[in-house]
């Protein structure tokens, strides 16, 4: 933002044009009717840098600076001749980043250039996008509607657009010497991530009432903490039934096996007893039959959109249970771990996470009490849910 100062009685405006701070003086006094007057005047010259239009001499014929301004112009015409489009440079940048992403992100990124970022940016040349088409780009999406039920995108997914956006921009900007125009954009404001989780009694319903073959898996879900694409990926030779543990090595994501969400997420899960029980019992139905520990009748690992189309939503309608992701699973056994009095180090361990900073960012409000640090605590629990299914 430009300002307004005043030397010797008369006025100045103080604005950035060009990477450079232009300081000029003007011929008006310092009186309030001359500061309002001078005020519309930065607000027109501010608007039209913004637009590419700001002809500096049109202004100030007599500054001093207007030679240091052209040639600085006359310089960022040749770079921009270097230039190439957004979309040459994307192919450029997205062979030399890969190698650094897993497949499933890599894939996340290409939806995005092709869905939302070519059609608006890809013949442009890189120099050319500015803060104005940015913002406009953004204002966009806000009225983009999709799916079925023709839903506006989320502001958490409009962010994950311009994130694109913002790392290919701010690379290019690097790399031929430009200002980037994603400067001072800030994200758009989220609403914290819904945490619903299953009461015991509600995890106790649907287990007693979900289709026999699909007993282990929700077992294991709610008594694990694991995520969709760590238990469609979990295979036989990472279950360890002699040392009771699960190893999280590996993760399902649109059909493709790859590594986990992060580094962290790899890890050693204890199996209480009602997991080992469920995967004893998982074991009779597919361990001759596929290398995936739970997989469709082909063999083939799970389609969590079919799991969720014909067996979880029908199963919540019929409990009368309110609508929710399945991904509900693995909050509710961080909330039942936390209100059995686990220790948080231990939880974290169990869920993939670094720290327990989330634990107490995400679920402070189910930590009544932390005390034990074995598990065991929630094995006491989950007494409780066995003496529901023998009464």
């Amino acid at each position: 933002m430009g300002n307004i100062t005043t030397r010797y009685g008369n006025l100045y405006v103080d604005f950035r044009y060009l990477n450079k701070r232009c300081r000029e003086v003007t011929s008006l006094k310092d009186n309030q009717t001359n500061r309002k007057k001078l005020e519309k005047i930065l607000e027109r010259i501010e608007a039209e840098i913004l637009l590419g239009i700001f002809d500096y001499a049109k202004y100030f014929p007599k500054s001093k600076q207007l030679k240091e301004i052209q040639s600085i112009k006359n310089q960022q015409l040749v770079v921009e001749a270097k230039t190439p489009t957004f979309e040459t440079f994307y192919k450029i940048w997205l062979l030399e980043k890969e190698v650094e992403w897993r497949p499933s992100y890599k894939e996340k990124i290409n939806i995005v250039m092709t869905k939302y970022l070519k059609s608006e940016f890809g013949h442009v040349v890189l120099m050319k996008i500015n803060k104005e088409s940015i913002l406009a780009f953004r204002a966009a999406l806000a009225k983009v509607e999709h799916g079925k039920k023709q839903k506006c995108l989320l502001p958490s997914r409009i962010n994950q657009i311009m994130t694109v956006l913002r790392m290919i921009l701010n690379e290019a900007a690097e790399r031929y010497s430009f200002e980037s125009p994603f400067k001072n954009i800030k994200n758009l404001k989220e609403p914290k991530p819904e945490v619903m989780p299953f009461t015991l009694n509600e995890v106790h319903k649907i287990l007693v009432t979900v289709r026999e073959d699909f007993k282990p898996y929700y077992t294991v879900r709610f008594f694990t903490g694991l995520r969709t694409s760590e238990i469609d990926g979990l295979k036989w030779k990472n279950v360890n039934f002699e040392r009771r543990e699960i190893y999280i090595k590996e993760a399902l994501v649109n059909g493709i096996m790859g590594p986990t969400k992060t580094d962290g997420s790899n890890r050693t899960i204890q199996m209480s007893p009602k997991v080992y029980e469920a995967l004893l019992t998982q074991k009779q139905l597919t361990y001759k039959r596929s290398d995936f520990v739970f997989c469709n009748r082909a063999g083939e690992a799970l389609d969590y959109r079919q799991v969720n189309r014909r067996v979880w939503h029908p199963l919540l309608r019929h409990l009368g249970l309110e609508s929710r992701r399945a991904y509900q699973s693995r909050h509710t056994a961080a909330t039942l771990w936390l209100s059995a009095g686990e220790n948080p180090e231990w939880i974290a361990r169990q869920l993939g996470h670094s720290t327990t900073e989330m634990l107490f960012r995400v679920y402070s409000r189910y930590v009544p009490n932390m005390t034990r640090r074995d598990g065991s605590a929630f094995e006491a629990m989950l007494d409780r849910v066995n003496m529901m299914e023998n009464a």
